[in-house]
């Protein structure tokens, strides 16, 4: 089997494991549990706590003592023995301190997989900028089936959507540990305290450009969790509603949710192009620019009449997630020096996934219950459009404050 085709497969299993309940999990807390959005929100958030620290701690390890590939499978092992026993959980602390131990172990293989597959590339001297997204793509693929797969089998209420996500999880505990060897490359480096520390990567804060990136990073993060934690119970709660219930839409959200991520295996291919044309400012711009589209549309959609504004919203969220979450990590990796690649990306996934999560998560599960539910009734326009003014305060604020001369060449990352 040829390099590509083993990352792909990996790319495609890391996103099955969460496209099997990330988006379904609200409704299983929802529908089935019964527990408040407060609730739901601290549960929700387990991702952004586990990524303060484990993806910079993972990024840490793989850069000075472990290979980057048999962390990642240790990693997929330990998540999978944890999501067996989610099902038998009954109480939302419980459940909010087992997810956190499972998203402790799950949060840093995502950058510990983009860290193995930029590693195996580079290693091939291969460009990142062209030959990452077509492998990428695949992990998106890969949510779609996950989710597909919960949705139609009936699953997305019930606990035996962690048991599907604890299988894939195991496979690729397994699989990782055939994949080429990803060594330390900072391992046997003369370093100072702080570099045997691992703490060497926040050293990009001193550069004023990457401070604001990675600050901005955060409130974007927070826009992607409102999105995931939401979107399905917006569209699962018209089922209330007579003239709604019976739509297909309405039956099966998550097959309506999943163009989201169909959009996104076209706009990662778009990438190359739009990164080596109008640079990571511009790129952002876009991503907050279709942030603020996919709320606005959201807000004034519906099942019917409106489900057109709700396709569409899924299709700008393609733009949205990977000129964000894509983009943003080939632009880390470019101003990186090879000593730090991995803890640069834990980073990264501590701002967008850690920070960002909690902002996203805590704050909009006590904001929705305290403003916008009123006797079991969600007014969710109001909750739609909240977010977008949001979206839109970020945008503007990135706009004028984040300064980056664009270099085509600069951005064209190789090996070293």
């Amino acid at each position: 089997m040829g390099i590509k085709l083993r990352l792909i497969l990996m790319n495609f299993l890391q996103f099955f494991i969460w496209g099997s309940w990330l988006l379904t999990i609200g409704k299983y807390c929802d529908n089935t549990m019964h527990w408040s959005y407060t609730e739901f929100g601290a549960i929700f958030s387990t991702m952004g706590i586990a990524s303060l620290l484990m993806p910079a701690l993972a990024g840490i390890i793989a850069d000075r003592w472990i290979n980057a590939e048999k962390l990642y499978g240790c990693f997929h092992f330990t998540a999978a023995l944890i999501l067996v026993l989610v099902p038998f959980i009954n109480n939302p602390t419980t459940m909010f301190w087992v997810m956190l131990l499972n998203m402790m172990f799950y949060m840093p293989t995502i950058s510990l997989s983009i860290t193995v597959a930029y590693t195996t590339l580079k290693g091939k001297n291969m460009d990142i900028i062209k030959d990452y997204p077509p492998i990428r793509v695949w992990g998106t693929i890969g949510f779609i089936v996950a989710l597909w797969v919960i949705s139609l089998s009936g699953l997305g209420a019930l606990a035996a959507q962690f048991y599907v996500a604890s299988g894939a999880s195991l496979l690729l505990g397994i699989y990782a540990f055939t994949m080429p060897a990803c060594p330390p490359l900072g391992k046997g480096h003369k370093s100072s305290l702080i570099e045997s520390l691992g703490l060497n990567a926040f050293s990009l804060f001193k550069s004023s450009k990457m401070a604001l990136f990675f600050i901005f990073a955060m409130f974007l993060g927070a826009s992607l969790q409102l999105t995931n934690a939401y979107g399905a119970n917006f569209l699962d709660d018209f089922a209330k509603l007579d003239i709604y219930k019976n739509l297909v839409s309405v039956r099966y959200p998550e097959i309506i949710m999943s163009i989201s991520q169909i959009s996104e295996t076209l706009f990662i291919l778009t990438i190359p192009f739009f990164m080596k044309r109008f640079g990571i400012k511009k790129v952002m711009l876009f991503s907050m620019i279709a942030w603020v589209l996919r709320f606005g549309l959201f807000s004034f959609g519906n099942p019917a009449e409106g489900l057109w504004m709700i396709i569409l919203s899924c299709i700008i969220y393609g733009m949205a997630f990977d000129f964000f979450n894509i983009s943003g990590s080939l632009f880390v990796e470019s101003q990186s020096n090879p000593q730090i690649k991995a803890s640069a990306q834990g980073l990264f996934m501590m701002m967008t996934n850690g920070f960002g999560a909690i902002l996203g998560s805590v704050l909009s599960g006590i904001i929705i219950d305290r403003f916008y539910r009123h006797n079991g009734d969600i007014d969710w326009s109001g909750i739609w459009l909240t977010f977008a003014i949001y979206s839109l305060i970020i945008a503007i604020l990135f706009a004028i404050f984040f300064k980056h001369k664009h270099d085509p060449k600069a951005i064209s990352v190789t090996s070293h």
